[in-house]
């Protein structure tokens, strides 16, 4: 599906498209660098003395110097102290049951995204008034009440909020939420405010998976929790305006031939990710012609785009993504250095790239880019 708005391009002043006013962004408070998290690894899963070689290069290989995750125990900041994951007691056993990992998700996940919504709200100068509808993005748990609920007792929202769950799209997710949060706020319900609250958060640590197989060690070695929040409204003044970046457009393609290529499941255990190596050459395949489609509906080509947000599946999907777009040197450089802080936390990462565009003054048109399960992309324009 491709979606543009009508408008000028080069006029956001006047386009009236829905605006991100503030974004928030939020992590554990403590976190753990990439070689000491092979070291648990390596104690949690019965490996062979080969496999266990191996680990400490498939980490190195992600790019990923810390991440932070919600399962971390002992004093705030650099810990490698953790309970929930106990060594294998034979090569069969896959840890804590999908039960004891979702208990954890509903204690950890509502004060994660209470704190990125909060630090969005001040951002944008508004209160708990200002807010009639939230959208959550979420695919590492379920529970309801949740999430949602989480947000408007801990906000102050109304009661009457309209709540929107996006649910178990993967790393695209957030592009999903701002694409119904853009919705939801260009045709706002009668005497509802004005402005709509879009809330990520994700736990991926707690699917850590159990034993050897080369696509989850990949996801272990990659994967962390975070949240990052949106305040999504009109901006309603040329000075907000210029500001403000504006929601112009949303595209989503889902790729032939890919169903195998990256999946979400649910397991006994945790959550399953399989991760094809055909990823990048899918990517390669089928992105430089659909981009080119959607851009060309709101009167773009590639090379008006200013800056880019890659969501950073990996390293190869970020130099996939550089070279098939044929984009400037350092186009990736924000998804890089984002994955090397923080590691790739699903649905949040591509709001925390964005925060570090806007904070740098990036210019736009901007396009966020993520893929998920499918193989399917998605993507936004910001004008």
């Amino acid at each position: 599906m491709d979606t543009a708005a009508p408008g000028n391009p080069g006029n956001p002043g006047k386009s009236g498209h829905p605006a991100i006013l503030a974004l928030g962004v939020a992590q554990p408070s403590r976190s753990i660098g990439q070689g000491r998290a092979a070291e648990l690894a390596r104690t949690c899963c019965r490996l062979t003395d080969q496999q266990a070689r191996l680990l400490p290069t498939l980490y190195r290989r992600a790019n990923v110097d810390r991440r932070a995750s919600v399962l971390l125990e002992g004093p705030a900041g650099d810990s490698d102290e953790q309970t929930f994951f106990s060594p294998a007691v034979d090569a069969g056993d896959r840890g804590p049951t999908t039960r004891d990992r979702m208990e954890r998700y509903a204690r950890e996940a509502g004060p994660l995204a209470l704190q990125a919504a909060g630090a969005a709200l001040r951002e944008a100068g508004a209160d708990a008034a200002d807010v009639g509808q939230i959208v959550v993005v979420s695919c590492t748990g379920f529970e309801a009440p949740g999430v949602d609920a989480a947000l408007i007792n801990g906000l102050g929202l109304a009661t009457t909020v309209g709540r929107t769950q996006v649910g178990f799209m993967g790393c695209h997710g957030a592009l999903n939420g701002l694409r119904t949060a853009a919705a939801l706020a260009k045709s706002p319900a009668p005497g509802s405010p004005p402005l709509v609250l879009l809330c990520a958060v994700e736990l991926c640590t707690l699917h850590f998976f159990y034993g050897w197989d080369p696509q989850k060690i990949v996801a272990n070695a990659i994967f962390a929790d975070g949240a990052a929040a949106a305040v999504i409204g009109p901006a309603t003044s040329e000075a907000t305006a210029a500001d403000s970046w504006r929601i112009a457009s949303s595209g989503s393609c889902l790729f032939p031939d890919s169903l195998d290529a990256m999946s979400w499941r649910i397991d006994d255990h945790g959550f399953l990710m399989t991760l094809s190596p055909r990823v990048p050459d899918l990517i390669t395949q089928n992105l430089p012609a659909w981009i080119d489609r959607w851009l060309g509906a709101s009167g773009l080509a590639r090379g008006d785009v200013k800056s880019w947000a890659i969501h950073p599946g990996g390293p190869r999907i970020i130099k996939a993504v550089v070279e098939c777009l044929g984009l400037p040197e350092g186009a990736g450089a924000t998804s890089e250095r984002v994955l090397a802080d923080c590691g790739n936390m699903s649905s949040p990462t591509l709001l925390f790239i964005l925060e570090r565009l806007r904070a740098a003054g990036a210019e736009r048109p901007c396009v966020a880019i993520g893929f998920g399960p499918g193989l399917a992309a998605e993507a936004a324009l910001f004008l």
